[in-house]
């Protein structure tokens, strides 16, 4: 079986784990070269920064190091046993901006990147050199190779309170990072976007998997933005494959971070049927084919079909079995 998943970060990188799992593979780490089944995960792009000259690729970053082995499990980003000196000489030297830390050993990472993209290799084959240091077992692939990056609309903090404050744009990461998603966000913009394009791989992948899930992740700026770099939402449309996707939302609550300030900025509810139409069932010209929902989030969703199973990631195997569902709503089972 070829599976093909389009995740975000935190929550998407441990899903990646359940899905591992699910197809007999070990959750960190690569498996026996003759293994049956195989795992592609298309990663959102919009949350990657330049920050002190260096180009950092947060989603990527925290897939490659949970699958990897190398991850802060307590946190659910940045590597683990991280030290800080060079954010404090940093701070010291009042060198902007101090609200995003880079850990010593994450600072590797994004100096080998920086380095061979200024050197002419685009993210995708930066990404598969960074990989074959962690081994995740999983093939890593940005939605595209092009600079795609998620900025916020919203009233400027630093207004004097004079009169209307007056709205500008910045970076994602300083919305949720620096100001913790406070500002309302009165929209979202994929920067670069429209000049961008599929990585012709995540095309491929997509077209030729036996089953497309998509994780519980950020609707808006994990899955959507994956979903609003041009070419994927016709691959995903095209596809012969069953889309299954799962809720981030469980009991009217998201299952972590801030997803429900991303989700009123958009006009749609914080609720799995909210979500669940916002992505439409693809009978109906939508994104889904299925929709995992947790017990009791059922509802119904014209041109996919709904079911309810446990969807709280606890532990490993708890999130191999909310994979399991998805593969066999998908008309797929797996010993």
């Amino acid at each position: 079986m070829k599976v093909t998943v389009l995740v975000g970060g935190v929550g998407g990188a441990r899903f990646l784990q359940g899905v591992k799992a699910a197809l007999g593979l070990p959750p960190v780490g690569p498996g026996p070269e003759d293994h049956p089944h195989s795992i592609d995960a298309v990663v959102n792009v919009g949350d990657d920064i330049w920050l002190h000259g260096l180009r950092v690729n947060p989603d990527l970053d925290t897939c490659m190091y949970t699958l990897g082995g190398g991850i802060d499990t307590a946190k659910g980003w940045g590597r683990s046993s991280e030290t800080w000196s060079i954010r404090e000489e940093l701070e010291a030297y009042g060198a902007e901006p101090t609200w995003f830390g880079l850990g010593d050993r994450d600072v590797a990472t994004h100096l080998v990147r920086t380095r061979m993209l200024r050197a002419g290799y685009p993210l995708s084959q930066v990404t598969e050199a960074l990989c074959h240091r962690w081994r995740p077992g999983v093939r890593l692939l940005p939605a595209t190779d092009d600079r795609v990056e998620t900025h916020v609309v919203i009233d400027n903090p630093d207004a004097d309170g004079s009169e209307e404050a007056p709205q500008v744009a910045i970076h994602f990461q300083e919305w949720w990072i620096r100001h913790g998603a406070k500002p309302e966000a009165h929209r979202f913009a994929s920067v670069g976007a429209d000049q961008a394009a599929i990585l012709p791989a995540a095309r491929a992948s997509i077209a030729g998997a036996d089953v497309v899930l998509v994780a519980p992740s950020n609707p808006v700026v994990s899955i959507g933005t994956v979903v609003a770099v041009p070419g994927v939402a016709q691959a995903l449309a095209a596809t012969p494959a069953p889309v299954v996707g799962l809720s981030p939302i469980v009991g009217g609550r998201p299952v972590r971070g801030m997803a429900d300030a991303c989700l009123s900025a958009i006009g749609v509810g914080t609720s799995a049927e909210a979500v669940g139409r916002h992505y439409g069932g693809r009978g109906e010209g939508g994104l889904l084919d299925g929709w995992l929902v947790h017990t009791g989030d059922g509802h119904e969703l014209p041109g996919a079909t709904v079911r309810e199973v446990p969807l709280l990631m606890t532990d490993v195997e708890a999130t191999a079995e909310m994979a399991r569902a998805a593969l066999e709503l998908a008309g797929q089972r797996v010993s």
